[in-house]
C-alpha cells in the first residue's frame, strides 16, 4: 500500500542563534528555508562570491569546480547504459514476483560500469560507426554520471506492471501488449513532462539540496578519485581505501544476518527471554511488535526506509518522535482499550483481518464481474485492520493535508520568489557552471506530456476499463498540484509524501465498484508525481556532476522506454511459461507478494470502497480526523513561530513526522529504530564532535554499505539459496537456535491478546 522513498536537512540554527544574539529577527531567504544547519565558520553571503556552497553537506560530497572538455554522451554511454536498462529491469521484474526476492539496485550498475569503462577505455578499439567515435579516450565521470542514471532509472518494477497483473490474477482480464505497453509508457513517462516546471524550483536554486544526491556524488568521486575543496585536510586514510574496506567488510558481514546467523537480523532478543509473554512480545518484538527491543545487525534493516547516514539528523529527530508518540505511546493506549477491537487481533500487521480473527477473504463478497456483491458483505464480515495499519491510514491523510498547508505558510515566499526568477540566473556556483550548457528547451517536455496523455486516452477508450476520461485528468491534476510542495519537501530533507492513499480514498468515493479503474486513478495520480521527483533528483545529480542538460533527458527518456518495454516482456514470458504462477503453492516460489497486495486493495478501495470504511457510522471514520490534524498542526506552529523566534521551533516538520512514519507497513519497527539510533551517532554525535571525520567518510561510509548489501545478498541468493532447489545447508543452518529463536515466539506468530473461540466473531453487530 505504501511506498518508499527518502530523507532531509535542517536549517541553519547556529546562524540563526548568532542572528538571534544581535537583537535581530532571523532573515527569511531561501537559503534560510532549505533547513540545513549550516558550517558556523563559514559565510554563506561570501559563499557565492568565492565560488564555494553556504552547506557543508554539499561542500563535503560535491565538487565546485568543472571541466567542460570532459565527455559525457559518447557512444560507449549508449552502449553500456543501455545494456543495463534491460539487464537490471528485467532482472528485478523476475524477482519481483518471487518470494524472497532479490532487488538489484542501481549501486550495483554504478560500481560495476566503473571496471567495464576502464576495460573498454584499455581493450575497445577506437573505430568510428555512424560518425561516433567507439573509444573515446579515457572513462570519464560524465558518462559513468549518464550510464548510472540509464540503469537505475528503471531499476525498480513499473508501477503499471501489478494493474496488469492483477487484471490476470484477479480479474481474468488479458489484454493485447499494446494495451499493456501504452498504459506503462503513459504512467511512466508522463511524469516527465513536469519537469520543465519543477527544474525551475527544485533543481536551479541552492538551496533544493536532494540529500540522496550526495551519497552518490561521493561514490563518483571516490572511484574517479576527484579532488575538490570538500575533500579538506584532515589526514588519515584516503576515501577510496576507506570505501574498499567498508564495502568488503559489508559483503562479509552480511553473510551473518543474512544467512548464518539470521536473529541479527530480527534481533528481538527480549522475546527470546519470555517466548509466550504476549503483551511482552507485542512490545518488544520487530515482526508484529512495536520494536522496543531497539536494536539490529542488519544494514538491510536499518537502510530499508533509506539510509540514516544520508538523512540529516533534524529531519531523523522528527521521524523518531513522530513514531515514538504514534507508535510507543497512542497504539498501545488505543490497543490495550480495544479501539476498532484491535485486541482480536495482532497489534501490528500487514494484512487485514475478517470478524472471525482470520485473513480476509475477498473472495467472499465479489460477484462473477468482480464488483461488490452487498448481500455477501452483509453476510461475511467488514474489514479490520491492525492499530498500527490504521493509523498508517491516518497519517497518510494528515501527510497530505500537512504538506500543502507548511508549504503555503513556511515556502509561499520562496516559490514566489523562485517563480519570478525562473528565467534568471541563480547566485550559486553549480547554477553558473551548468549555464554554460546547453538546457532542455520547454517544447521537449511539451511534447512528452501531449504524447503520453495521447496514450492514456487510447488505454481508457479502446480497452474496456470503466475509467472516465474526466478522472484521468483529474489524477494528473492531482499530481501536479502536489509537485512542487512534496518535490520542495523530498529535496531539503530525502522524504517524498507519497499520493497513493489519497488518491484511493478520492477515486473510491467518485467511482464505487470499479477496481480498475481505482488502480489507474492510483497510478497515474501517485506515479506521475513519483516519476517527476525521479527525473527532477536526477536532474540535480547532474547539475552536481555537471552533466549536460539535453544527454541527461534523453538518457532518463529512453532508457524508461526500454525498461517498461523489458518489464512488460519477462513479465508476459513468466506468464506464459511458469505453471501456476501466483498460486501460494507455486514451487519456485513465484508467488507473486506485491501483486497479491496490489489486488487486495483494488478490492478494499474499488470494491468495498472506502465508504464502506471511512465514511460517517463506518469503523474507521474516526481517523478522518487527521485530515483536520494535517492542516491545523503547521498553522499552529507557524502562529507559534510568529511570537517566539526560536531556531528550534523552526526544526519542526510536521510533513516530515507524519509521512516519515506513515510506511508502516510495508515497515515495521526494526526498520524505524536502529534507524533513528544510527542517525543520531553519526549525523549529530560524530558530526558535532569530529566534523572533518564525518565530512570525508559519512557518505562514503553509506554507499560502501549499501553496496555492500546488495553485493552480498546477490551472493547469498544466487549461491546459497537459489541452486538445488534452496536445499543447501538446510540440515544445519535452517534449524539451529539462531536462524530459529526470532520466529519460535509471539511476535513473529502475531499472537493478538485475545483469542476467539471456534466459530466464535468480534465487531460490530450490523454493517
Amino acid at each position: 500500500m505504501s511506498q518508499v522513498t527518502q530523507d532531509r536537512y535542517s536549517t541553519s540554527s547556529i546562524e540563526e542563534k548568532t542572528t538571534a544574539e544581535k537583537g535581530a529577527a532571523p532573515t527569511n531567504e531561501v537559503l534560510q528555508v532549505a533547513e540545513f544547519e549550516e558550517d558556523p565558520n563559514f559565510d554563506k553571503n561570501a559563499a557565492f562570491l568565492e565560488d564555494d556552497s553556504p552547506y557543508p553537506e554539499v561542500r563535503s560530497a560535491v565538487a565546485n569546480t568543472d571541466d567542460t572538455s570532459i565527455p559525457a554522451s559518447t557512444l560507449r554511454v549508449w552502449i553500456i547504459g543501455l545494456i543495463w536498462a534491460i539487464i537490471i529491469p528485467g532482472l528485478n521484474q523476475f524477482f519481483f514476483f518471487r518470494y524472497p526476492a532479490v532487488t538489484v539496485s542501481g549501486v550495483v550498475a554504478q560500481l560495476l560500469s566503473f571496471p567495464i569503462g576502464r576495460v573498454w577505455q584499455r581493450w575497445v578499439p577506437n573505430v568510428k560507426i555512424f560518425g561516433a567515435e567507439l573509444n573515446p579516450g579515457p572513462f570519464s565521470i560524465k558518462e559513468h554520471v549518464l550510464i548510472t542514471v540509464m540503469a537505475s532509472v528503471g531499476w525498480q518494477s513499473a508501477y503499471a506492471t501489478d494493474i496488469v497483473a492483477v487484471q490476470r490474477v484477479f480479474y481474468n482480464q488479458t489484454y493485447n501488449f499494446s494495451y499493456q505497453w501504452l498504459m506503462v509508457m503513459s504512467t511512466q513517462l508522463i511524469g516527465f513532462s513536469i519537469g520543465g516546471i519543477a527544474r525551475r524550483f527544485l533543481v536551479q536554486p541552492a538551496a533544493m539540496i536532494w540529500p540522496a544526491n550526495l551519497v552518490t556524488c561521493v561514490l563518483f568521486n571516490t572511484l574517479h578519485s576527484q579532488q575538490y575543496a570538500g575533500m579538506g585536510t584532515r589526514g588519515g586514510i584516503s576515501r577510496e581505501r576507506f570505501f574498499t574496506y567498508a564495502f568488503v567488510g559489508s559483503i562479509i558481514w552480511y553473510f551473518f544476518p543474512g544467512y548464518i546467523f539470521q536473529a541479527l537480523s530480527y534481533f528481538n532478543w527480549v522475546c527470546w527471554i519470555a517466548p509466550d509473554n504476549v503483551p511482552l512480545n507485542q512490545m518488544f518484538g520487530y515482526t508484529h511488535g512495536l520494536g522496543m527491543s531497539l536494536l539490529t545487525f542488519d544494514w538491510a534493516q536499518i537502510g530499508y526506509i533509506g539510509s540514516p547516514l544520508a538523512t540529516p539528523w533534524w529531519a531523523e529527530a522528527n521521524i523518531a518522535v513522530g513514531f515514538v508518540f504514534f507508535f510507543w505511546i497512542l497504539t498501545p493506549i488505543m490497543y490495550y482499550t480495544n479501539t476498532w477491537y484491535a485486541k482480536y487481533m495482532t497489534i501490528s500487521s500487514r494484512t487485514s483481518y475478517d470478524r472471525f480473527g482470520k485473513k480476509y477473504d475477498v473472495t467472499r463478497i465479489l460477484t462473477d464481474q468482480s464488483t461488490l456483491d452487498i448481500e455477501k458483505y452483509k453476510a461475511y464480515s467488514p474489514l479490520f485492520l491492525s492499530t498500527t495499519f490504521a493509523l498508517s491510514y491516518g497519517l497518510s491523510f494528515a501527510s497530505i493535508t500537512s504538506t500543502l498547508t507548511h508549504t503555503f505558510l513556511f515556502y509561499r515566499k520562496q516559490i514566489w520568489t523562485q517563480a519570478r526568477r525562473s528565467m534568471q540566473e541563480q547566485p550559486d556556483i553549480h547554477a553558473r557552471l551548468m549555464s554554460k550548457y546547453r538546457q532542455v528547451p520547454d517544447w521537449w517536455y511539451g511534447i512528452i506530456f501531449v504524447t503520453m496523455f495521447a496514450f492514456g486516452i487510447v488505454v481508457l477508450e479502446v480497452w474496456h476499463t470503466n475509467f472516465p476520461v474526466w478522472a484521468f485528468v483529474l489524477a494528473l491534476v492531482i499530481a501536479f498540484v502536489y509537485i512542487i510542495p512534496i518535490g520542495m519537501i523530498q529535496a531539503i530533507t530525502n522524504q517524498q509524501v507519497g499520493l497513493n492513499v489519497i488518491t484511493e480514498l478520492i477515486i473510491g468515493y467518485a467511482l464505487p465498484g470499479r477496481p480498475i479503474a481505482m488502480m489507474m486513478f492510483k497510478t497515474w495520480g501517485y506515479i506521475t508525481m513519483a516519476q517527476a521527483l525521479t527525473f527532477t533528483s536526477d536532474f540535480k545529480l547532474g547539475h552536481y556532476m555537471k552533466v549536460p542538460p539535453r544527454p541527461m533527458f534523453m538518457a532518463q527518456v529512453m532508457a524508461t522506454i526500454i525498461a517498461g518495454t523489458t518489464q512488460l516482456g519477462v513479465q508476459a514470458w513468466m506468464f506464459t511459461n511458469i505453471p501456476n504462477m501466483c498460486a501460494d503453492d507455486q514451487p519456485s516460489g513465484f508467488i507473486c507478494p506485491s501483486t497479491q497486495v496490489f489486488g487486495t486493495a483494488s478490492i478494499i478501495w474499488g470494491v468495498i470502497g472506502p465508504a464502506n470504511q471511512f465514511s460517517k457510522g463506518q469503523i474507521y471514520y474516526a481517523l478522518c480526523i487527521f485530515f483536520v490534524i494535517g492542516v491545523i498542526a503547521p498553522l499552529i506552529q507557524w502562529v507559534i513561530s510568529l511570537k517566539w523566534k526560536s531556531p528550534y521551533l523552526k526544526l519542526v516538520n510536521f510533513p516530515v513526522i507524519f509521512s516519515g512514519i506513515g510506511l508502516i507497513p510495508p515497515a515495521t519497527a526494526v526498520n524505524y529504530v536502529p534507524w533513528a539510533i544510527v542517525g543520531f551517532l553519526f549525523n549529530y554525535v560524530i558530526r558535532r564532535r569530529s566534523f572533518s571525520w564525518w565530512a570525508k567518510y559519512n557518505y562514503v561510509l553509506s554507499a560502501a554499505l549499501d553496496a555492500g548489501v546488495a553485493i552480498s545478498a546477490i551472493i547469498i541468493f544466487f549461491c546459497l539459496q537459489y541452486p538445488r532447489g534452496g536445499t543447501i545447508g538446510e540440515n544445519n543452518l535452517s534449524v539451529w537456535w539462531g536462524n530459529t529463536v526470532f520466529v519460535n515466539n509471539a511476535d513473529a506468530l502475531g499472537t493478538p491478546i485475545r483469542k476467539l473461540a471456534k466459530g466464535e466473531a468480534f465487531g460490530p453487530s450490523t454493517w
